[in-house]
């Protein structure tokens, strides 16, 4: 499939191989920052988006067709996978994910199913597919899921949350309830990734944005020895990329699985970020998407000199965590374009 993709700066960079540049993309480059994309929000709703391949397929190539990233990512939402799996899960405008029968008690999860992912999320499969057509091997197309435990963190809660204090609580006084959530949570996720896979997705990419809320004890019981179990069922089948945020204590123990590339935030310098992760695997990130404010021409700087400490090779351009709604067009170009014009110091 890869001998296919006209520009496979990304997969060479997962892989390890010598580059003149690095590849980029933004994590949540698909959606609210782009007018375009205001333009489809005003008419549907947000799962409406979803579930419709062709408007998740329209939004995944707009940022493509403006700026020209090296890599797609398909739009979508880590909360399908709870909605398929018997939770309700609404999206509420102003305020997120809003799940109004959260899981608190054993019961509870007894009626947590695991899907047929075929059924239940086939409109993702068809969104890729279409979103193929579009992309008609210009560029890779990225697949994604939330981590079990940042799954769970919206499960139990019921809600975002600063310290998901509710979820935490349920994995600390009910281990045996939580552990059961937190396998179907990723017995979904490994048969739905591996669908998307064989639907056309290029790599796959695991969000766990509530990692950091655990103390790395309990990031080992309740978060990464799931998140790992999915790399190893997927390992053979598409590169995986691991992103925690706010995770970098466990940046040694990810390196040493078969994850292909590591989410770093901005939080994590460059060369802490090689450091703990060994030096050896490939590594993305990390710019402050908040700096994106930033003027264009300071923009272009900051990314040259993030480019130069983390180096070249075995590195993938990326922001530290989502592109926010209300980023200047011509700074997000900036950031692009940095990158597309990138020349090595030596």
């Amino acid at each position: 499939m890869w001998d296919m993709i006209k520009n496979d700066l990304y997969l060479r960079a997962l892989k390890g191989e010598t580059v003149d540049r690095p590849p980029v993309w933004m994590m949540r480059q698909a959606g609210r920052y782009l007018p375009e994309f205001q333009e489809i929000k005003a008419k549907y709703d947000f799962f409406t988006r979803c579930r419709t391949p062709e408007l998740a397929s329209e939004i995944t190539v707009q940022p493509i067709r403006r700026y020209g990233m090296d890599a797609a990512i398909l739009f979508s939402d880590i909360l399908v996978i709870p909605q398929a799996m018997n939770i309700e899960v609404e999206m509420k405008p102003d305020f997120g994910p809003y799940l109004p029968n959260p899981v608190r008690t054993q019961k509870d999860v007894d009626n947590v199913i695991v899907p047929d992912v075929h059924v239940e999320l086939d409109y993702v499969m068809q969104a890729i597919k279409v979103t193929k057509q579009m992309l008609n091997d210009e560029v890779p197309l990225i697949g994604f899921a939330g981590s079990p435990w940042t799954i769970l963190c919206y499960c139990v809660q019921g809600q975002g949350s600063k310290n998901f204090d509710k979820a935490k609580q349920f994995c600390f006084t009910n281990p045996i309830a939580a552990h059961q959530l937190l396998q179907k949570i990723t017995d979904t996720t490994i048969a739905y990734l591996k669908a998307k896979v064989a639907a056309g997705c290029d790599a796959v990419q695991i969000f766990d944005s509530w990692g950091g809320m655990l103390s790395p004890t309990d990031y080992t019981e309740f978060s990464w020895q799931y998140i790992n179990q999915i790399i190893e069922a997927l390992k053979d089948d598409a590169p995986v990329i691991a992103f925690g945020k706010g995770c970098w204590f466990a940046l040694h123990d990810m390196a040493n699985s078969n994850a292909s590339a590591l989410g770093v935030d901005w939080t994590c310098s460059p060369q802490n970020a090689r450091y703990l992760s060994g030096g050896k695997i490939t590594l993305q990130g990390n710019f402050d998407p908040t700096r994106l404010f930033s003027p264009p021409a300071e923009i272009k700087k900051m990314v040259n000199q993030m480019i130069n400490e983390f180096g070249k090779d075995r590195y993938i351009v990326n922001l530290g965590h989502g592109i926010l709604p209300n980023i200047p067009l011509d700074n997000a170009k900036a950031f692009i374009d940095a990158v597309k014009e990138y020349k090595s110091p030596n």
